[in-house]
């Protein structure tokens, strides 16, 4: 089984990895870009995001190729790095949240691989849209380096491009938000549509707007995710390399009343 790395916003590079290389994967909604490699001896493939060179916004980020192209070429795991701003004051900037929940508050995105037609229509359970096994042992992990994590926390998912009002983050503070974002939802409930184990580790970069004593920027963003990469990569990589090669979780039928999302093509990877 191969890890999937999802590099958000400063995180651009997977770094520690051997014999790496790039391929190129074909999908349904377009082509996506991924580097593999090795970790002790773990298959490991790495996305970013927004690009390497952060030119792709959130509201624009084309998720379901992301994710098509993950899992045709092989991810069975996903751990997706995310920056977030906190509406929750024992959330500081700097921290790791290992999110559980969200709150949905996107307009405009494609939300689902099966969109009606010859596709068909799926409700797929999001009941628990983040892998709690996965999680687990990324909490356990995180205890064993003596990294401090917080183990719990509902991800606010924003449209984006621009930041919240602060009116706005009032209201989420209301609704239970702990942690605000862009670019949670759809991706993870497209890997629960794949069967894929998904985790969000979201670094808190800042306060959110009426919180923070001074005016967002995304420079900010960049510098604290720049000043958090070995704690997170450290995290990451020492997860991967005792990661259980069995799951026992429900992520991979999640799905399963519909059936497969398609059958796996190999001339679709191209180097």
């Amino acid at each position: 089984m191969k890890v999937g790395i999802i590099g958000g916003t400063g995180f651009y590079n997977p770094g520690l990895l051997e014999r790496e290389k790039e391929i190129q994967v074909e999908t349904p909604f377009g082509d996506a870009v991924l580097k593999t490699g090795f970790y002790h001896d773990q298959d490991v493939l790495f996305l970013t995001r927004h690009g390497e060179q952060h030119s792709v916004p959130p509201h624009l980020v084309n998720y379901r190729a992301n994710i098509w192209a993950l899992r045709e070429a092989g991810a069975g795991v996903v751990l997706a790095t995310a920056a977030v701003g906190s509406l929750n004051l024992d959330m500081g900037p700097g921290k790791i949240v290992l999110v559980d929940q969200f709150l949905d508050f996107t307009k405009f995105r494609p939300t689902t691989f099966f969109a009606g037609g010859e596709e068909g229509v799926l409700h797929v359970d999001v009941t628990n849209p983040y892998c709690p096994d996965l999680c687990q042992h990324l909490k356990k992990v995180a205890e064993g380096l003596g990294i401090d994590v917080h183990s719990k926390g509902t991800y606010v998912c924003t449209e984006g491009p621009r930041y919240e009002t602060a009116a706005e983050i009032r209201m989420y503070q209301q609704l239970g938000g702990d942690v605000v974002g862009m670019t949670s939802v759809p991706e993870c409930v497209l890997a629960r549509e794949a069967g894929l184990c998904y985790a969000t580790l979201a670094v808190v970069t800042n306060y959110a707007a009426g919180i923070s004593q001074h005016p967002l920027s995304h420079k900010e963003v960049v510098e604290v995710m720049t000043r958090s990469q070995a704690e997170l990569r450290r995290l990451i990589f020492a997860a991967i390399e005792s990661i259980p090669q069995e799951r026992s979780c429900a992520c991979a039928g999640a799905a399963a009343e519909h059936g497969s999302l398609g059958e796996k093509k190999d001339d679709l990877i191209t180097e």
